[in-house]
């Protein structure tokens, strides 16, 4: 289960480098008019960027010139910082102007929030040539990275600022239908996660030792190499960008420098609420995993880690005898004789309670007729009100045993003049060529005659009755 989160969680911090640098106005730093179309911003940028990229141009400005144009591209990429910028001018993206706004520099995605990444390049034609592999790394490393946040205060502020969140963790937990119904208190849940490494406090290295920089990068976080003419540049592979590594000898001896560990032992003790469903997942913040990897504690104060979730997938039990529905009313369905449908009587329902309730049938009750109990269902909020049980009857009807219910039978049918039932009645006669079967035939007309006997009684007192005797 833990070796896919390891997949999941390469190394993709990359050294923040920060520089800081008056405002420029844009349409000045790319060479356009303000008239100028977005296709002629990218084109503009594109020149120039791959003029001054840092891994390509290695004049003194050329980092400081690749960031103004970074900075300009950003704003007039964006019709809303756009129109700002035309608007109010460099007012609009001061320090500390528009905070927390779309367009402010103390926001996310302000002015110097970084570059926006390379979806804002769609629909224009390159000629083939993969702008992200070019330019990726100046952007603050993969742009298909798991990380979100923003730079506050750009390139005159505190840097680079990233927000890493860890995996959830996916915990199935099985109730019975009645804790289903009325909620389980004081549940213990064990499961496992990622932690943070408890002997480096995640950074992955030995107390007292430090990252050194990457041989093959050699701090940069990049590396460039020649692809159809161009000189590219892409995330270094030996450090994933970071721009340093970890000796063998300072690596952490509990996390093997990863940063965490895996902690099996984890576990939280919850309430889960009444009126659960099969296949609801409670959600619980922050209880998931550490984000998996190594920080660099120089750079601790620009990252953000924070846990991710713990989901809870519940399995409900199935009752056979219940059902919800409309998530607040349980049905109930309860067998009574054709008998109890005609003549009416009383039954005993079971509730989810595990109380007995008596119920009347109602003479002439029909198959499937619904009857209501009120508050016996699922509670509906705190207030302790429910639902209602809903007890639907299902008329059971038997195959006479022997000949005397069905000759009662075919009498009723006579009585009620049910003109399409069938009359059958032929008493049995024992075979004179079996002496068993002569036996068991004797033994079945005395059976029979007693309870006609029995019938004949019952009978006579019934009429004794209708005629006030």
């Amino acid at each position: 289960m833990f070796k896919r989160y390891l997949l999941q969680y390469p190394r993709q911090f990359h050294t923040a480098r920060v520089l800081r640098q008056e405002f420029k106005d844009p349409y000045k730093v790319l060479g356009i008019e303000k008239k100028s179309s977005q296709s002629d911003i990218k084109k503009a940028y594109y020149k120039l960027a791959k003029k001054y990229h840092p891994d390509i141009n290695k004049e003194e400005d050329s980092q400081k010139r690749f960031h103004d144009l970074q900075n300009a591209y950003e704003i007039l990429s964006d019709e809303e910082k756009r129109r700002q910028f035309d608007q109010f001018g460099a007012a609009a993206f001061s320090q500390g102007a528009g905070a927390g706004g779309p367009g402010g520099a103390g926001g996310p995605g302000g002015a110097y929030g970084g570059a926006q990444g390379f979806g804002g390049f769609g629909g224009f034609d390159f000629g083939g040539l993969n702008f992200e592999d070019l330019f990726g790394s100046a952007f603050g490393g993969n742009a298909g990275g798991r990380r979100s946040g923003s730079h506050p205060g750009g390139f005159g502020g505190s840097g680079f600022v990233r927000e890493y969140k860890g995996e959830n963790v996916t915990v199935p937990f099985q109730v019975s239908f009645k804790d289903a119904v009325f909620g389980v208190k004081n549940v213990k849940l064990n499961y496992q996660c990622y932690d943070p490494c408890s002997s480096c406090d995640g950074s992955g290295l030995k107390t007292g030792r430090s990252r050194s920089m990457c041989p093959t990068c050699h701090g940069s976080g990049t590396q460039v190499h020649v692809r159809g003419g161009f000189q590219m540049a892409s995330t270094c592979q030996t450090c994933d960008g970071e721009g340093s590594s970890i000796g063998k000898d300072d690596r952490c001896e509990t996390c093997h420098s990863h940063g965490f560990k895996v902690n099996s032992d984890k576990s939280i003790t919850m309430d889960l609420p009444h009126g659960l469903q099969d296949g609801d997942t409670i959600r619980v913040p922050n209880q998931g995993s550490y984000p998996g990897m190594a920080i660099d504690p120089s750079m601790k104060s620009q990252v953000h880690l924070s846990r991710g979730d713990l989901l809870i997938r519940v399995r409900v039990k199935k009752d056979t005898r219940y059902q919800v529905s409309n998530n607040y009313d349980i049905i109930y369905t309860q067998e009574i004789p054709i008998t109890t449908a005609a003549l009416g009587g009383v039954v005993e329902i079971p509730t989810v309670d595990e109380e007995k309730v008596r119920l009347k049938v109602s003479s002439g009750t029909q198959h499937d007729q619904v009857i209501r109990i009120p508050n016996k269902g699922v509670p509906r909020g705190t207030r302790g009100d429910r639902g209602d049980m809903l007890i639907k009857f299902k008329i059971v009807i038997k195959k006479p045993k022997d000949e005397t219910e069905r000759y009662l039978w075919e009498t009723l049918a006579h009585l009620t003049k049910d003109t399409t039932a069938r009359r059958t009645i032929t008493p049995s006669k024992p075979s004179t060529d079996d002496k068993s079967s002569s036996a068991a035939g004797k033994d079945n007309i005395e059976h029979n005659e007693g309870t006609i006997k029995k019938v004949e009684n019952f009978l006579s007192n019934a009429l004794k009755k209708i005629r006030g005797e």
